[in-house]
């Protein structure tokens, strides 16, 4: 789900001074602003787990380049080079397809917690009626990013959030970020629009090691706001990635559907600002970051419905960021 007012991303490398509380008393979730190296505030609970969505994008984005900086697999080869032997109208797929939404892959193939193996999750996307031709046009797909999910098991003989935890999360000092892996103190319990509890994410249809596969690697990631913080800045020094890497995880590579907006890998590109949101039938959440590094919002909710934020997002980021 795209919420976030493109406008009001551009502002985000423009916040220069302690935010204002735009977000009303009694509101369910956590807000957290950072400046330059430090957090200038932290509404709500820094050190619950949330479900951050489709924001684990960014994730699975930076796992594939990671691996390419091991020269494990190249961005532009084809998907056959480590899926194996693919139908002829997906023989020109390259994982920079992919990751840009490029792929002509149809956004899903079913609901997030039906019980769906890896090879059946492949089977599907390899067998699947192409929405335009490899490398064409933008459409945002989730299935695309669960074959990259695939391609990271298969390139790196780990399992996905293994291979997350160690190359990215732990040189980047996020311990309280995963499926399961970690040892979950405080994990955000999610409410429909009655108020009525649909328990954590983690209680809904999984496998013993995550999401099943219509989900993994394209969403369900749990992360704390303290932790997306981390992430933030590990993006700005080599912890994580080499330069050379971080530049291609923010290259506007193609245009979406948003006036001025591009595509990165797994971040939404405006003028000089990277974004990405995330939204379910019971949460939303929102991270925003400057290019340079230099100033940073995350926010979440458990009670999306309750709030109205497709209405009210904009207003409340800008109230952030002034």
């Amino acid at each position: 789900m795209k919420w976030l007012s493109a406008g009001v991303v551009a502002l985000v490398m423009l916040a220069a001074c302690a935010p204002a509380d735009p977000f009303p008393e009694g509101f369910d979730g956590t807000v957290l602003v950072a400046r330059g190296d430090r957090i200038a505030s932290c509404r709500g609970s820094c050190d619950t787990a949330y479900d951050i969505m489709s924001i684990t994008k960014q994730f699975t984005a930076a796992a594939i380049l990671k691996l390419e900086t091991m020269g494990r697999l190249r961005t532009g080869e084809p998907i056959s080079a480590y899926l194996g032997p693919v139908p002829e109208d997906k023989r020109r797929i390259a994982v920079h397809h992919l990751l840009t939404h490029t792929a002509g892959l149809v956004e899903g193939l079913g609901a997030d917690y039906e019980p769906v193996t890896r090879d059946a999750m492949l089977a599907g996307a390899l067998g699947s009626r192409l929405v335009a031709a490899p490398g064409k046009e933008f459409h945002y797909s989730n299935l695309g990013y669960s074959v990259l999910a695939a391609i990271v098991e298969k390139v790196s003989g780990l399992g996905y959030e293994r291979f997350l935890a160690r190359h990215l999360f732990a040189p980047a000092g996020m311990g309280s970020t995963g499926y399961v892996l970690p040892r979950w103190s405080r994990v955000a319990v999610e409410y429909d629009g009655q108020g009525n509890s649909v328990g954590r994410p983690y209680e809904h249809p999984w496998a013993a090691d995550g999401p099943y596969w219509n989900l993994r690697g394209n969403g369900g990631m749990l992360s704390t706001a303290r932790d997306m913080f981390r992430w933030h800045r590990a993006l700005t020094g080599d912890a994580v990635l080499p330069a050379g890497a971080r530049a291609r995880l923010f290259t506007p590579y193609v245009p979406t559907q948003e006036p001025g907006e591009s595509y990165a890998y797994g971040w939404n590109i405006l003028r000089r600002a990277a974004w990405h949101d995330g939204g379910n039938d019971w949460s939303a959440a929102s991270f925003a970051r400057s290019l340079d590094g230099e100033a940073m919002v995350f926010w979440v909710t458990n009670r999306a419905q309750r709030w109205k934020l497709e209405e009210r997002e904009p207003d409340l980021t800008l109230g952030l960021l002034r």
